[in-house]
This record gives C-alpha cells, structure tokens and sequence, in this order.
C-alpha cells in the first residue's frame, strides 16, 4: 500500500476491503513520507516493521526484489501521487489499484493510459458503487433494454461535511482535499462528482457527448470547487442532470441515481444501498432486494450474505478489490488475461478525468456547451 498512515480515512477501509474474501493479503506498504508513521502504521496494519518504507521508490526496489515480494500496489494517496507511484510500479513490473480519480489532471491520465498499454499491466480504478450488487443488476436491466431507449438521467451526490472551512481547522482529509496542489485540478467535482459520472455511464452504458457545468466555491477562501452542477446529453441524445455538492447541510452520503426509458425507470439510493425500485409504464412497480435468487449473475456474484442481510460499503470495495484478484490469478495462467467488464480501469480513469477537465473549463466560460471528446 501507498499511503494509507496515520488519520488516513479511506486506508483502513482499502485493507478492510482487499483481504475481506482471503484472496489478498497486506504485507508491505509506504505508509508515510515519514518513515516513523510509516513504522507506526505498519504495527497499526498487523505487518512487519521491516516491510513499512519511507517512500515508494524504496518500497518497490526492496519488494521487487524478494522471492515473497508484492503482486501489486494498491495507491491510497492525495490525486498527486497516483500517477508518479502507478508509473513506478508498473514500470517494475507489478499490478496496480488506485483510488479515483486517475490522476491529478486530464493530461496525467492520457500519461498514464499510455504507461499500461506499454507495461500490459493490470490498472484498475476504486470507483467503489460500482461494487454494489443491486448497480450491477441495474446495469444489467439497462444492458437488457427493459426499460427501452433511455431518455433521460439524473444523479445527485450531495454531502455537507465541508459547509465550514474545516481545512483551516486542522482537519487533514479537508486541508488535502482543498489544495490543488494535492487535490489537482478539482475539489468536489474531483472527489465525488467523477463518481457521480461514473456512475450514470457505468450503469446506463450510454457515454455522455457533451455538457454544460457549472462550479462554484461557496465557502469563503476555498481554493477549490465545493459545488457543481452540470446539464448533459448522451450519445443517444438523451438528456441528463449531474448535481454534486459538499456544502448541502444535513446531507451525508447522498449519491442517488435515476434512469428513466421509455418503458419503465429505476432509481438506486446509496444510503439504502439494498434495494433497486423499478416503475413500469403498464404494471406494477417493483422492490429488486440484494440477496434475491431471482437476480443477474452479475450482482448474485456480488452478494456474500443470504437475502435481509444488509450489505454495505466495505463489501462493495471488497467486490472490486475481488475481481481484481481474479484477474491477477488468471494473469498467472493467461498473460492475455484482462479486468472483467464490472471493474473500472484506465478507459474510465481517463474519461471521468476528461469530464473533470472540460467541466470546468465550461465552467469558466458561463457554462458553455462542450464536446466530451477526447
């Protein structure tokens, strides 16, 4: 692991997640640039203290180079770092499982595009709803054309957690997230509207072809965006709405996604994250339940408890950081061996960091009309 030390957040939850199903175990990590939280965290982690580096570099030359060494690096840093650690250990030969975004900026991800398609390593990105098993299903109602043509979609992801200036605060997930030194070219659109966009391509299969944002920095001083609205159209030409914010009061974790077609709609809650409802033009509305045996393969595949027995967000983590191992093992068998269709790589990094980019930059033109093309 890369990252992940000492008041990291979203660390924890990578392990918690990776060695969930026994296919994964953390050995090794960089966990600080200062060696002794790196140390600290390693006795945190469970692992051996000779194994906790001072940086990344030194992590993958020393772990390269044993016969027990790292099958792949899972980066859990600040966006700066993803790009210059995934271009080190792929370079060295290993697999890798960032965090989103990519990369820091639109360019870095064209960069790091090219760096797996050179190195023909693994790169998968923890766009981490799309473990969840009832998006899968909904991607599968949509891939099966139940609801019809689409024509239009909505997804809002609304938090409040930074309404005050909490990066003045000594808050370090807030001061990090607010600097676009670390945080690149994005605040909230960056942290969880590119989930957001994710999100509707992921289940709809429609890519979007243009769009018109708008960004805002509501709290005074702010580097960095802490609110965005975008209207969309899709390839088909369908409409679509992107609402994220992080100064929405009350609101925690409110990722909400709506598809609606011709035939019928269906609308995915992350904070109830067990249930998909269906509306049908001409029968009665449906409650999809996680667990049910009437499911696709895809999200069955994707569910480890019997039915009523609530799910959440570490194993939605842990179903990515499971298909990942997979395809690793199959690597060892195939060197053709690739992701499987429900875990986001490279393609995704770069056109969610595409939708970053021209976001904001039809932003700063008063919301013009901008071709997502690349």
């Amino acid at each position: 692991m890369a990252g992940g030390g000492p008041g990291s957040f979203i660390g924890p939850v990578h392990r918690m997640a990776a060695e969930l199903d026994g296919n994964i175990e953390l050995v090794a990590g960089a966990f600080s640039q200062d060696a002794g939280k790196s140390k600290a965290a390693a006795q945190t982690y469970g692992i051996d203290e000779a194994r906790a580096y001072a940086n990344y570099e030194e992590m993958i030359a020393a772990e390269t180079k044993r016969a027990d060494g790292i099958d792949f690096v899972a980066i859990v840093t600040p966006n700066h770092l993803h790009l210059p650690i995934a271009r080190a250990a792929m370079e060295a030969g290993l697999h890798v499982m960032s965090d989103k975004p990519a990369t820091a900026n639109f360019q870095e991800a064209l960069d790091l595009k090219n760096i797996v398609e050179r190195t023909n390593r693994l790169y998968a990105l923890t766009f981490t709803y799309t473990g969840y098993p009832l998006v899968r299903e909904a991607r599968e109602i949509c891939r099966r054309g139940e609801l019809g043509a689409i024509r239009k979609v909505m997804v809002e992801y609304l938090q409040g957690w930074l309404t005050q200036p909490l990066e003045k605060m000594g808050q370090k997930q807030a001061e990090w997230r607010s600097d676009p030194a670390k945080s690149g070219i994005g605040g909230c659109i960056g942290d969880i509207g590119v989930h957001a966009f994710n999100l509707l391509e992921y289940v709809t299969g429609q890519p979007v072809k243009k769009l018109s944002a708008t960004l805002r920095t509501m709290v005074a001083g702010r580097a960095l965006d802490d609110d965005c609205s975008a209207m969309l159209v899709f390839e088909n030409g369908a409409p679509g709405i992107l609402a994220a914010s992080q100064i929405a009061v009350g609101e925690r974790n409110g990722l909400r996604l709506r598809v609606y077609g011709e035939k019928g709609s269906l609308e995915w809650y992350q904070e109830d994250p067990n249930r998909l409802q269906l509306k049908w033009l001409d029968r009665p509305d449906q409650t999809l339940h996680a667990g049910s045996a009437f499911l696709s393969e895809a999200a069955r595949h994707a569910t480890r408890l019997p039915l009523g027995h609530p799910e959440g967000f570490v194993e939605a983590f842990a179903n990515i950081y499971r298909d990942f191992s997979h395809a690793i093992f199959e690597r060892q068998e195939r060197p053709d061996a690739s992701l499987s269709g429900s875990v986001c790589g490279i393609e995704e990094g770069v056109r969610s960091m595409a939708f970053m980019e021209r976001a904001i930059g039809s932003s700063k033109a008063d919301g013009a009309w901008t071709a997502l093309e690349y």
